[in-house]
């Protein structure tokens, strides 16, 4: 009787760049769909105007490099690049911004510093933040939710509005469009208006915006099954989302005619795609079991900061980038003591 002899390693490398990529491009599906469903097709349209140059551009940077080009793009990084950009701007950006945006997260912020595993910044976010400070008003100019729009934008209206910049027929702006929970939030408060008198716009749902929930649910739903498939751990999510809680909720308790309630913060916005999905970037990110503690948390306080007190509504994108820049530095200081070392060199 013959027996077949297997050599180790026996286990499989689920783990892969382009598992991981597919697994994140699967988790966002619930959200990008409820994007698409509130807010438009223009949601989809970027999406793929994006993906597109995304993938055009890692393709010609292998080709300059002379590197091959199939393993680079079918590793599906550029392409989570490119969806993690498109749901986080305006459904009728230009196109031309929506191609600048992805030339400099591609080009610049991943590939100049060597590809993937060597960008020391979240390139979607890198480009977000790129184009808001380039050009903030088209960068903020946000569709009405369905349920809040005097007019419908259709498939065709999309396409005329991204690629042409027209207007529906006899449609003006004011018609389509409408500021974000956030800002409605900030420009109200800004005016004396106190919280019970904000909330009385139809624009508000239980927590948030009415929309902007589901959405938020969406990405939640995602996060969840990332947690569950071991894509990711739960180290920073819940620590970005606790530290955001905790100091709303503290503001909050203090005076709460002026402060919104922490639900506010966590489902309005950029809080729960940025905690699951961009914050958890395995390589702008923490490595450390604690470090990636202190690195949620801190991107935590950071966007209740900004929302609260900086220039601007939403604070996701430049929280993260800012504590991608203090992840080294937090690695080094809470790397783990190596078993049976005690740190200090032994005496003769």
């Amino acid at each position: 009787m013959s027996a077949t002899l297997v050599c180790s390693p026996h286990g499989s490398r689920p783990n892969r760049v382009d598992r991981v990529m597919q697994e994140v491009l699967l988790a966002l599906v619930p959200g990008v769909l409820a994007m698409i469903w509130f807010f438009g097709w223009g949601v989809l349209i970027n999406i793929m105007l994006a993906v597109a140059v995304a993938v055009a551009a890692e393709a010609a940077v292998m080709l300059v490099r002379r590197r091959p080009i199939g393993p680079a793009i079918g590793d599906y990084s550029a392409v989570v690049t490119a969806v993690l950009f498109a749901i986080s701007v305006p459904p009728t950006l230009p196109w031309w911004m929506t191609l600048l945006g992805m030339l400099f997260a591609i080009v610049l912020v991943k590939q100049l510093y060597g590809g993937i595993g060597y960008n020391p910044f979240n390139p979607a976010m890198a480009a977000y933040v790129f184009l808001l400070v380039s050009y903030p008003v088209a960068m903020t100019t946000w569709l009405a939710p369905d349920m809040l729009a005097e007019h419908a934008v259709s498939f065709t209206e999309s396409l005329r509005l991204i690629f042409a910049g027209a207007l529906p027929s006899g449609v003006e702006w004011d018609a389509i469009s409408a500021a974000t929970p956030l800002d409605e939030m900030r420009g109200k408060l800004d005016q004396g208006m106190s919280i019970a008198e904000i909330r009385l716009s139809p624009l508000w749902g239980d927590f948030g915006g009415r929309g902007w929930e589901w959405v938020a649910n969406g990405f939640l739903l995602g996060g969840v099954y990332l947690l569950w498939r071991r894509i990711i751990t739960w180290h920073i999510p819940v620590s970005m989302l606790a530290a955001l809680a905790v100091a709303a909720g503290a503001f909050w308790l203090l005076d709460p005619t002026t402060h919104p309630v922490p639900a506010f913060h966590l489902f309005s916005g950029a809080a729960i795609v940025g905690a699951f999905f961009i914050a958890t970037d395995p390589v702008s990110a923490c490595t450390t079991k604690t470090g990636q503690i202190i690195f949620g948390a801190s991107i935590g306080l950071v966007v209740f900061v900004i929302r609260t007190w900086g220039g601007y509504p939403d604070a996701v994108a430049f929280a993260v980038l800012l504590m991608n820049i203090a992840a080294p530095t937090i690695d080094h200081y809470t790397q783990p003591r190596v078993f049976g070392h005690t740190g200090n060199r032994a005496k003769p």
